[in-house]
């Protein structure tokens, strides 16, 4: 079947975040919505139907996750990324950033030292601060073409740190980190007996010429160390439906979690988010690549127009996730200035970098998962400011 990603679809007025919320986040509700890292892209009809099935049953009790929700998480796994999990290493939660919180009661104590990398998914810091634990910042290096990693001061703070919290792929300067530079990290973080949470939630959306490496399966010994978290959130546009997992296979770490995830009773779970997770997860593939090809394409036509129109917005090409890392430091604004620019001259809704922390200076995280016409229209608006 080929499916139609040039489709608008009209989202205000459906309690949308990314639409109907624009008003609170930029002071005015016109703005061309480029921000929240969700799809315009319609939820495919494979999961719409299947949710529609179950709907048609008149009742919507207590509800289990059967032997079918584990299998299709199990094989997409190992179909997608060769990496073998077992039923009992899977828990579920109702999204990875609630996983993030239920990791770091779980693990540390108030005090304890967690490194993040930003600029990076700014609930990572919350998910740090909002339990007293302390915040340490690894940044990111940016290069010319790329960010990387600093590995000296990462063995620095690794010394004294309890957890390192992994954005792999990196949200939201699009790296998919490579085998051997994860293979540093899991070297320093196994020296200093430092634990991993793995946010792995754009792992399904990597580009063409890159490659997406579970870092849990990097060694026994480093899925010993890790909590790896997952959900069909990003890759099939259904982050209203709450369903997410984490694959832990340290037995003693994995029942820490779960006592945690069953003490605060958010381990219920969403019946429509079982049915949905098993359609992605069993008819998803061709889908997926053809999403992927389209998002790929959106990156090329985005690259080409900047190259063209905007030469001095820098900007880094995504190895993965459908989002674009732009660089407006070469005009000289400051942050305020470029926000101001951004909402009330250009008329568009990014998101701003500084959000994303130290790193995140000078810079917009513009969200390209969306109809050609719609990425045209918001490139054109910023064509007329900058």
């Amino acid at each position: 079947m080929q499916y139609d990603f040039n489709k608008m679809h009209e989202r205000e007025g459906t309690a949308c975040v990314k639409y109907d919320l624009r008003e609170m986040y930029f002071k005015r509700a016109d703005v061309l919505p480029m921000w929240v890292a969700d799809m315009d892209f319609e939820t495919p009809d494979f999961i719409r139907e299947a949710i529609v099935e179950r709907a048609l049953h008149p009742l919507y009790g207590y509800t289990f996750r059967d032997e079918k929700y584990y299998t299709n998480i199990i094989n997409w796994f190992q179909r997608r990324h060769h990496w073998h999990v077992e039923k009992d290493w899977i828990l579920f939660t109702p999204g990875v950033v609630p996983a993030l919180n239920i990791a770091v009661l779980s693990y540390t104590n108030p005090g304890d030292k967690i490194i993040v990398q930003p600029p990076v998914y700014f609930p990572f810091f919350t998910a740090v601060k909002d339990h007293d634990r302390t915040l340490v910042y690894n940044q990111l290096i940016k290069g010319e073409k790329h960010y990387s990693i600093n590995f000296e001061q990462l063995e620095e703070l690794a010394t004294d740190a309890k957890m390192l919290i992994l954005c792999n792929p990196h949200n939201p300067v699009g790296r998919a980190w490579t085998k051997n530079e994860l293979e540093c990290i899991a070297e320093i973080c196994l020296k200093h007996n430092v634990l991993v949470l793995s946010d792995e939630i754009h792992s399904d959306l990597v580009l063409k010429g890159h490659k997406h490496q579970v870092f849990a399966d990097i060694s026994p010994e480093v899925a010993d160390i890790t909590i790896t978290a997952h959900a069909p959130s990003k890759t099939f546009n259904i982050a209203g439906l709450a369903t997410s997992s984490v694959v832990i296979s340290n037995k003693e770490l994995r029942l820490k979690f779960d006592k945690t995830l069953k003490a605060l009773h958010v381990d219920m779970g969403n019946l429509f988010g079982f049915v949905a997770s098993n359609a992605a997860f069993s008819k998803g593939d061709e889908w997926l690549s053809q999403l992927l090809d389209y998002v790929q394409a959106n990156v090329d036509f985005t690259e080409d127009f900047l190259l063209k129109h905007l030469p001095k917005v820098k900007m880094f090409r995504p190895e993965a996730t459908y989002m674009i890392w732009l660089d407006f430091k070469a005009y000289g604004f400051s942050d305020d200035e470029l926000k101001q620019k951004m909402i009330m001259e250009a008329g568009l809704g990014l998101s701003q970098g500084i959000t994303f922390g130290p790193g995140g200076e000078s810079c917009m995280r513009l969200n390209v998962a969306c109809p050609k016409e719609i990425l045209t229209e918001a490139l054109e608006k910023l064509c007329k400011v900058f």
